[in-house]
């Protein structure tokens, strides 16, 4: 048994003239949860075909569970669990009676009368798919994903949808999974769930790998974007703290943002400090994953070229301009 549950490098995958996935390399260790992060069209869902063995890679190697997606099909399917963004059911069947043909297919199914009332399906039992709303076909899917109890979940947008109260159900099964042992990959657009669920984050974008680490090692590389100080009203910002943009929101409470490391946060409360100010409290704010989601995608919407890559290693972000190549340390 290998130490990955899912191990791609140098992954390609083109659709004619388009490079929908350019050279991608990711692992999922095994009882860990990875998200894939990008805007649509970033070659998320292409990544995942491959690693289901729906269609075979124009370059590079993948491996899950050891085995190959393409040539290990047939004996690789029974330990994965995998839920598609839409179809793979018969629109005219029931829930109950879809859940129930799945779970004839497996060896040791769980339990579908658990799974149904867990889900909240129980009360749509007898209800056509075609019936069902998109967020209970959405419950109904990641049922079908979960009771052949898979190795490997592939979970694509899985709570896309879904009311609060069915996506809190859902974060609480994957967290269990992952307690369980059981590896999930899972692509979402709901940058709190990435940031609650996933052990390791990889943002996509055009197709290649713009960002990894864990969401504390990338929001804590993105830096402090925020400095907070209740102190006395009224004062003139002067001298070093004129540097930084100082609004003062209500009497005694300032917001000063700018190029906040820790040499600059000590300077700005000494200044405080200097001026003869009563500082009462100082906190920060760090930069959140959809903060750093957005800097690094944020092309994609504009029409700009080279692709800032980041990957955190030993606690700092090393990053490489796609285009010149450069490579700095922050």
């Amino acid at each position: 048994m290998t130490d990955e549950a899912v191990e791609v490098r140098d992954i390609v995958v083109r659709y004619g003239d388009t490079t929908a996935v350019d050279g991608v390399s990711l692992t999922v260790p095994r009882g860990r949860v990875l998200s894939l992060l990008g805007h649509n069209g970033a070659g998320k869902t292409s990544l995942l075909q491959v690693c289901e063995g729906f269609r075979r890679a124009d370059g590079g190697t993948a491996r899950v569970l050891g085995l190959d997606p393409i040539d290990d099909h047939d004996a690789l399917m029974p330990r994965l669990g995998i839920m598609l963004q839409s179809g793979g059911v018969y629109p005219w069947a029931t829930a109950g009676e879809i859940l129930r043909l799945f779970a004839s297919f497996a060896a040791t199914p769980l339990d579908v009368d658990m799974l149904l009332d867990r889900l909240g399906l129980r009360k749509f039992e007898r209800t056509r798919w075609r019936r069902l709303s998109g967020g209970e076909q959405q419950r109904l899917s990641l049922a079908i994903a979960l009771v052949g109890r898979p190795e490997l979940v592939f979970l694509d947008e899985p709570t896309a949808g879904m009311d609060t109260e069915a996506r809190h159900t859902t974060w609480q099964l994957i967290e269990e999974l992952r307690a369980d042992g059981v590896s999930v990959l899972l692509t979402t657009h709901l940058l709190d769930e990435a940031e609650r669920l996933a052990d390791a984050v990889v943002i996509m974008r055009a197709g290649v790998v713009a960002a990894t680490g864990s969401p504390a090692e990338l929001t804590a590389a993105a830096g402090i974007d925020l400095l907070e100080v209740r102190a006395d009203p009224g004062l003139v910002p002067a001298g070093r703290l004129a540097d930084f943009k100082v609004t003062e929101s209500t009497p005694g409470e300032y917001s000063i943002s700018g190029a906040l490391d820790a040499t600059a946060i000590s300077e700005v409360v000494g200044w405080f400090a200097g001026a003869g100010a009563q500082v009462t409290a100082v906190n920060t704010r760090r930069r959140t994953l959809e903060d750093v989601y957005l800097k690094l995608t944020k092309a994609d919407r504009s029409g700009g070229s080279g692709v800032d890559v980041v990957k955190v290693r030993g606690g700092h972000a090393e990053s490489s301009d796609q285009t010149t190549g450069e490579r700095v340390h922050r």
